[in-house]
């Protein structure tokens, strides 16, 4: 989609009409599914005996545990608005997605397609921006496509790997979940920029590591006050959410108050 006027104004075509109409039909289906799975899931849980009571604290709890996830989707949203507007993320983190997918991807994306800056910078080419919602957007469908076919023969196979030797299972889970971490980190120390471009901060550098040490840092302190506080052990899915936020938060302060002759970037 070109730039084009609406009501006399120029809008960008990643916050356009069309974008917010798609966006908008996307929230209401899945709003709609949600209440009709709701509805399904009353009527059977009365068919069963089941209270009023119980099935509200149900309900109330599910909500509750909702939150965490929802303020991790939020900073991915926040994250991908720089490069990609407000409304693409927005309409793929409300049917399905996470932020080590989300970003990683649209980051391939435009390095394939020519633009090293990648999420450091807006995208203004509509190529560029339609080519990364596809991406994001198949990327994430293929999981739905295999899953029902292969899922039963899936488990079958984890299950005997871990009769056979769970902590070798539990140490091949644990090892894919680091590796996309150190894929984030790498960048956070040796990820390089383009200064000749005049993108300054989209390389390794001051603001990178501050961002990666307090993250990490906050989510340590979390960790270990949720351990020495056993009341505290119910909000401890608030641990990751609430350290990419404040991790986002020491980086503006530091910036703020950094001076502007300061190497706040090592790495072009």
């Amino acid at each position: 989609m070109r730039d084009g006027r609406f009501g006399g104004t120029w809008m960008d075509f990643k916050s356009s009409p069309f974008m917010y109409a798609v966006g908008s039909a996307i929230v209401v289906f899945v709003l709609a599914q949600s209440a009709f799975f709701l509805v399904r899931a009353v009527k059977r849980g009365k068919e069963l005996g089941i209270s009023n009571d119980k099935m509200k604290n149900a309900a109330l709890q599910s909500a509750l545990f909702s939150i965490a996830p929802a303020i991790s989707i939020v900073a991915t949203v926040v994250i991908l608005s720089g490069a990609l507007g407000v409304v693409l993320p927005w309409i793929r983190l409300t049917v399905i997605g996470a932020i080590q997918y989300e970003t990683s991807s649209a980051q391939s994306a435009l390095n394939a397609m020519g633009n090293s800056a990648g999420l450091a910078s807006a995208v203004t080419d509509p190529t560029q921006f339609t080519t990364v919602a596809w991406v994001m957007t198949v990327g994430s469908i293929m999981p739905l496509v295999i899953l029902p076919f292969v899922l039963k023969k899936l488990q079958k196979g984890i299950g005997k790997a871990m009769n056979k030797n769970k902590l070798w299972a539990d140490l091949m889970s644990a090892a894919a979940f680091i590796g996309i971490i150190i894929a984030f980190v790498g960048r956070a120390i040796l990820g390089t920029g383009e200064k000749d471009l005049g993108i300054l901060g989209d390389g390794a550098g001051v603001l990178s590591i501050t961002g990666l040490l307090g993250s990490v840092g906050f989510m340590l302190l979390f960790t270990l006050l949720v351990k020495k506080i056993p009341k505290l052990q119910k909000f401890e899915s608030f641990a990751m959410p609430l350290s990419m936020f404040l991790g986002m938060g020491l980086v503006l302060l530091v910036n703020r108050f950094l001076p502007a002759q300061y190497l706040i970037e090592w790495r072009y």
